[in-house]
């Protein structure tokens, strides 16, 4: 089997590899607010897939939290794909997602328990937004009733260490 070439989108992820500190901010259900900070430390697996562990704690609380979250594109699909783990919930999130006109945004959309009831599930986006070569955001937004989107978690990475060239 003939390796496939990376893509453009294979391309655009590996401004994702590195070594950031992250601060944020999240809003709970009940209003209240926590802010947070963390790591991550992410690298390419191969040309194809980016891997990206956060750790840090809890918003608002003193509780340990990894996540774990894994990025590639899907040439046959047309679209980006991903999976998201973390230590505060049991579930294995699976995103797909699609990058901006101007390619700055990268938007990744799933299917995960509500916030306010586990038993329910709700529709999310996390939103990468790159901002300069050493900075990046990134929005999480869960779906209301009403259709409309509610940001509930905004953090700022800040690139501490320059990737490899690619």
């Amino acid at each position: 089997m003939e390796p496939v070439p990376p893509t453009p989108q294979h391309q655009w992820i590996k401004q994702l590899v590195g070594e950031w500190t992250i601060t944020g901010t999240c809003t709970m259900p009940d209003g209240s607010t926590g802010e947070s900070k963390a790591t991550e430390s992410a690298h390419m697996v191969g040309d194809y897939f980016l891997h990206a562990v956060l750790k840090g704690k809890v918003p608002g609380m003193d509780v340990p939290v990894e996540c774990v979250l894994i990025i590639g594109f899907d040439p046959d699909a047309n679209n980006f794909v991903g999976t998201w783990i973390g230590s505060p919930m049991p579930n294995l999130i699976n995103y797909t997602g699609s990058l901006s006109e101007d390619q700055t945004t990268l938007t990744l959309t799933c299917d995960a328990p509500d916030l306010e009831d586990q038993a329910k599930t709700s529709a999310y986006r996390d939103v990468i937004v790159i901002t300069s070569d050493s900075t990046r955001e990134f929005h999480s937004e869960i779906q209301l009733e009403d259709g409309s989107w509610n940001r509930f978690m905004s953090s700022y990475y800040t690139r501490s260490e320059t990737p490899p060239p690619s």
